[in-house]
């Protein structure tokens, strides 16, 4: 029997050592190609882009809090809304009141007895809503007050969704326009596109403007027909377009300067972006100071 040598074990050693040195080099390679084509892949992968038919569409059911002549659909509080009506018809002029934390908001509401949509627009907490029945002139009576404990499901719902300010439907003709406009767009090129739409394709109403009366909500369906309308008719609308699009956008209403004003405030990834589209058309002198009052 032949004996090897030291010196031909050793050498028999290192070329393993060497072959399995290969071989691990060639599994971390194949890893790394496999990571790679796993990236490509994802980057060829559409993108699923929000659409109205993929927003919410808030919808009364039955009230289920009650009080007084006031009833309440909570049932998308999470979501940021909830629908309130007065029980039974009214020819006398009703209103609501929402308080949260010391901040006061209030509507009209119709009293026919259906119910409209409500923005939860001040975050998290307890709301206490309250309807108010016409007396008499200015004099109003509490017919109803209910709590509302709201957990928002994302901070940011509330401003996509309608309600009374921002009220629009699937079939509104700016939704369906924007989503021809921001077709397999992410939200910063919708949003530059809807900007644009706004700056482009609109006149401001002058007319409408100087006979307006104080409580007009924004008239959405109506001014876009005509491409036309006053401040919160615009803004309304642009906020429409954006929200369907999966992009949470508020109306604003408060002071430019010291006119009466509305615009709009949008939401791109974590930051909070402006755009007031009566500027935007030059129907308004150039504004020093923004002052909010409230928002939708």
């Amino acid at each position: 029997m032949k004996h090897s040598t030291l010196a031909e074990r050793l050498n028999r050693k290192r070329t393993a050592a060497k072959g399995e040195c290969g071989m691990r080099k060639q599994r971390r390679g194949a890893i790394l190609l496999l990571f790679l084509v796993l990236g490509l892949l994802l980057c060829l992968t559409p993108e699923a882009f929000a659409d109205s038919k993929s927003a919410k569409w808030p919808k009364a059911g039955s009230a289920d809090k009650k009080n007084g002549k006031l009833q309440i659909d909570a049932t998308g509080t999470a979501n940021g809304y909830f629908f309130a009506s007065v029980k039974s018809k009214t020819n006398k002029k009703v209103k609501l009141r929402v308080v949260k934390d010391g901040q006061t908001l209030t509507y009209d509401l119709n009293g026919n007895g259906e119910f409209e949509l409500f923005p939860l627009q001040l975050g998290d907490g307890k709301y206490e809503v309250s309807l108010y029945i016409n007396v008499s002139g200015k004099k109003y009576a509490t017919e109803g007050s209910v709590s509302l404990n709201v957990k928002l499901k994302n901070k940011h719902a509330p401003f996509l969704v309608p309600n009374q300010y921002v009220n629009y439907t699937k079939k509104s003709e700016c939704v369906l326009y924007s989503d021809t406009l921001c077709a397999e767009q992410d939200e910063k090129k919708a949003y530059e596109l809807v900007c644009n739409f706004m700056s482009t394709s609109f006149v401001y109403d002058y007319i409408k403007a100087l006979n307006i009366k104080a409580g007009t909500l924004p008239d959405i369906d109506g001014s876009y027909k005509k491409h036309m309308g006053v401040c919160q008719d615009l803004s309304a609308i642009m906020v429409a377009m954006l929200r369907t699009q999966g992009i949470p956008s508020k109306l604003i209403i408060g002071y430019a300067d010291r006119q009466y004003h509305a615009w709009v405030m949008t939401y791109i990834g974590k930051e909070e972006v402006f755009f007031d589209p009566t500027a935007a058309l030059s129907a308004i002198n150039p504004v020093k100071k923004y002052s909010m009052e409230r928002y939708y």
